[in-house]
């Protein structure tokens, strides 16, 4: 399995399975505004997004994964916040997320970053015991809330 780095000519690979993602947690397809979505972040440079492809050099997407940079005033330094993670049906159980979440390790430690952040639902069994084996710990210091904003 080789993990790469998305870049703008792998976006046609790379929305189908994002959609799909998008569709695991319940949301719509829309395959159009997806892509200008994952388009806007390449281009920005406010993502990084790794792709895991299978050695045979065929181009068929076994998983990605999304993370968004952010910072933590407390230890003044940067922390990744781990946001997408998916992996193809015919692509599971084949240690697709552990590769992509140790190339997101190495590219943190690399920039210096404090920590990696992950959240999952709650009845996500099979990522909680995935992210904990790769070392994620429960945060059991800090509580964490949301503030929906409403677009009226």
């Amino acid at each position: 399995m080789r993990i790469i780095q998305a870049t703008l000519e792998h976006l046609d690979l790379l929305t189908p399975l994002f959609v799909k993602y998008r569709e695991f947690y319940g949301q719509l397809p829309y395959p159009d505004s997806s892509r200008a979505f994952l388009e806007k972040r390449l281009k920005r440079k406010e993502s990084i997004i790794y792709l895991a492809l299978p050695d045979d050099g065929d181009d068929r997407l076994m998983g990605f994964c999304q993370l968004y940079p952010s910072f933590s005033s407390l230890s003044l330094k940067r922390v990744w916040i781990l946001n997408d993670i998916y992996v193809a049906e015919d692509s599971r159980r084949m240690l697709v997320a552990d590769n992509l979440m140790r190339e997101a390790k190495k590219m943190a430690k690399k920039s210096n970053a404090v920590r990696m952040r992950v959240s999952t639902s709650s009845d996500n069994e099979v990522a909680r015991k995935t992210y904990e084996s790769m070392g994620f710990r429960k945060d059991t210091e800090f509580e964490n809330y949301i503030l929906p904003i409403s677009q009226d």
